[in-house]
């Protein structure tokens, strides 16, 4: 194509030049607060996030109040997608849903009949079978939204209005909660108690200037729809409420039942929020099959309406409270609650707040909500005050009112000259039914007069009276805590606190049943436990393209050591090892290893051992094997390196002298008493090199002579009397080996 192809008539080019970085970022900002605003943060003010409010705005508009009959969720969701929101059908259905779920959220917003899934994790039938309507706290947020109470803005077609946020009679963020992700941000606040919150509330009309600390005295932490027991200290508890971030820990709600003679079975009667049933009872099945919660005999689910867990011990002389601690540690009967309070203030800003904003933000936009209730009603006071006093006025002058109907051309005007009227007021009069003539209906009217200025003028001193205000609010309040307080049914707190039981897990180790095992993994990590001490190592398959490389005897009580080349050590029970089906599990699975990150050796602890730990470069020390261990997944940092250097070698040391080579084939031996024992570090240099770094090392007892395995798998030795030459201290360079060392520079094979 020419120049002149890129042309138009007038000369102007058809191509503009972008600038792509500008023009990403512009449209990935307006993504990131698109999903922000719209999508992933719920308001402070009335807790709900844009679909939500809008599937709530549009059961309102259908009617379907909780005294109403129910209408059909395929025409709600309709409505909600034709006419506010934009977004797929099932996405909207699966909002709905979530609100009907008395197990997902404490305070359902609809009232569903039909199927609507179950906290075994089943999903809802089609939209086109179920129904739902409101809920009385659902009408509450709604309450007095026709009185100008709120702002309305288009909808995305410019047809319709829609309410910008609710007014919101009932605290919905923190008694529901609510989570999201959004684009940089996340936020996650769980459920609370209402009548909690509204003591608390309460509490912040009175002392603005509240602590979270004293706040706490009145919602002591989250009230969740599934119970459980939340076993987290108060003062974490504080802390996170106090900054907006922070996590609790809560578990499943359990008790013995005594089966006679010494006999006795665990009962689960409430699960962590948001934990499915059906996955975790097959969790820990998987983990029984897999022994690695030996304490268990069986689990079996007795569920009906409530649940009804049941866990069989292995014998009668285990504790029911080791057992249950065993398993809080290893399945999701133990979960830690996420607390991120991060909202939208003002509907536009995102904002991690602590409780007491959280909660001010709620009581402030009540105000604002009363405020303008107050005013539209005096709007309507003034209105309606107008147009009786134009009516009193004609039943004073009621003959003359009737003869400027008849005879008058312009009965209008005449009538505004003749009584000094306004054009409602003589509106209002021509409107008027001749059965409003009788004295009565003029009783009546004067009677409703007497009461507007009544009600404009209390009005009036509420506008105009901040302390009135509060006080209403404080009222509705009270209103909202008798109804749903500590003796209703849906009020009743339903999660407990209590503190989790001082029990050292490791003597569980003595109820693991005693098993001979091989421990097997493969040069690309995958691990697997075989039943017995297998003889024959040779006959072992491994995946196409992977290979042999650990593989030792071992006891499913013992602990096993697995060191990386970052200078970790891991700590793993060898009982925790998955089974010898198939190739086994990539050994990723069991520890938090970096992805650049391989292992370089695996062995058992002995607590009275000690070992001779280096890395590539040659530096190193002597460790007890005590100090290796850890309960962490992400291990113990034991040998500190930094790239490129990497840790290399660790093996034992129970020799008075340490015999190690490099990659440039140079022995160096000297005594182990000049290498530092620690717990941890860097180490010092155990061998210097020109070039390189270290390829093997071992301890071993000088008067037994220096052994090695040669490549063919024969056991050679060199006496001491024949090491001198290569004896020396420590950080030497050393000498070229003795003859027949193996060109791997390996000690063994």
């Amino acid at each position: 194509m020419s120049d002149s192809d890129n042309t138009n008539e007038s000369g102007t080019s058809l191509a503009s030049r972008v600038n792509l970085r500008e023009a990403l970022e512009e449209r990935y900002l307006a993504y990131a607060l698109s999903t922000i605003m719209h999508r992933a943060l719920p308001d402070v003010r009335d807790g709900l996030k844009p679909v939500h409010r809008r599937l709530l705005f549009a059961m309102h508009k259908l009617k379907l109040d909780p005294k109403s009959g129910f209408k059909k969720c395929a025409r709600v969701v309709g409505d909600v997608i034709g006419k506010y929101h934009p977004h797929g059908d099932q996405s909207v259905y699966d909002a709905l849903v979530r609100l009907a779920q008395d197990f997902a959220v404490r305070y359902p917003l609809v009232e569903g009949q039909g199927n609507f899934g179950s906290v075994d994790g089943d999903n809802a039938a089609a939209m086109r079978y179920t129904e739902s309507r409101m809920t009385e706290v659902a009408s509450r947020l709604l309450e007095d939204l026709e009185q100008d109470t709120v702002d309305f803005r288009a909808t995305y077609d410019g047809e319709e209005d829609e309410p910008v946020v609710l007014p919101a009679n009932f605290p919905n963020l923190l008694a529901n909660g609510s989570s999201g992700i959004a684009v940089g941000m996340a936020t996650n606040i769980p459920p609370h108690n209402v009548a909690e919150i509204c003591s608390a509330a309460l509490h912040l009309i009175k002392f603005r200037s509240a602590s979270v600390e004293t706040l706490l005295k009145f919602m002591p932490g989250p009230d969740l729809p599934t119970g459980g027991v939340i076993i987290e200290p108060h003062a974490n508890i504080l802390k996170a409420y106090t900054t907006g971030r922070g996590s609790i820990r809560v578990r499943a709600k359990w008790h013995k039942e005594e089966l006679g003679r010494g006999g006795y079975r665990i009962v689960i009667t409430e699960i962590p929020y948001q934990v499915q049933k059906s996955k975790l009872i097959e969790r820990i099945a998987d983990q029984l099959f897999e022994r690695k919660i030996p304490l268990v005999g069986d689990i079996f689910d007795e569920s009906a309406e409530d649940i009804r867990l049941i866990i069989e011990p292995k014998n009668r002389t285990i504790d029911p409270v080791l057992l249950m601690e065993s398993l809080f540690r290893v399945s999701d009967l133990e979960t830690r609650l996420s607390l991120n309070m991060n909202v939208l203030t003002n509907g536009l800003v995102p904002k991690v707040l602590p409780l007491n904003d959280i909660i001010l933000g709620w009581l402030d936009h009540r105000q604002v909500v009363l405020i303008r209730k107050s005013k539209y009603r005096l709007t309507n006071i003034a209105r309606r005050l107008e147009i009786l006093s134009g009516l009193i006025v004609a039943f004073l002058n009621l003959d003359e009112v009737i003869r400027i109907i008849r005879y008058e051309d312009e009965v209008k005007p005449t009538l505004i000259s003749t009584f000094t009227l306004t054009d409602i007021q003589a509106e209002a009069i021509l409107n008027m039914r001749l059965r409003s003539l009788r004295k009565l209906e003029e009783m009546a009217l004067r009677r409703e007069h007497d009461e507007l200025l009544l009600e404009q003028a209390k009005l009036q001193g509420l506008v105009q009276s901040e302390e009135q205000q509060w006080a209403q609010i404080a009222d509705s309040i009270k209103q909202l805590k008798k109804q749903f307080g500590e003796k209703t049914t849906l009020g009743k707190r339903r999660t407990i606190f209590t503190k989790a039981p001082d029990v050292d897990l490791d003597s569980a180790d003595a109820f693991i049943e005693k098993e001979s095992i091989t421990i097997i993994c493969s040069a690309m990590g995958w691990i697997r436990a075989l039943k017995g001490h297998q003889p024959d190592m040779s006959k072992l398959s491994y995946k196409t393209g992977d290979e042999h490389k650990f593989a030792f005897h071992a006891e499913t009580t013992d602990k096993i050591l697995i060191c990386s080349t970052d200078g970790r050590i891991y700590t793993v029970g060898a009982d925790k090892f998955p089974g010898g089906r198939g190739h086994g599990e990539p050994i990723r699975l069991l520890l938090d290893l970096a992805q650049d990150v391989e292992i370089f050796d695996i062995f058992i602890y002995k607590a009275d051992q000690q070992r001779l730990i280096v890395a590539s470069d040659g530096r190193g020390f002597v460790v007890n094997e005590s100090d290796l261990l850890s309960n962490a997944k992400r291990g113990k940092q034991v040998l500190n390196v930094k790239a490129p250097v990497i840790a290399k070698i660790c093996t034992v040391a129970t020799g008075n002298h340490i015999a190690a080579i490099g990659q440039n084939r140079k022995l160096l031996i000297y005594k182990t008493a000049e290498v530092n024992i620690l717990a941890k570090g860097r180490g010092v240099m155990l061998q210097r090199y020109k070039d390189g770094g270290i390829s093997d090392a071992i301890t071993f007892d000088i008067e037994d002579g220096l052994h090695w395995l040669d490549t063919g798998g024969r056991n050679r030795t060199v006496a001491e009397p024949d090491l001198a030459e290569w004896l020396g201290a420590r950080a030497q360079t050393g000498r070229a080996p003795p003859r027949g060392f193996p060109s791997n520079n390996k000690f063994t094979q």
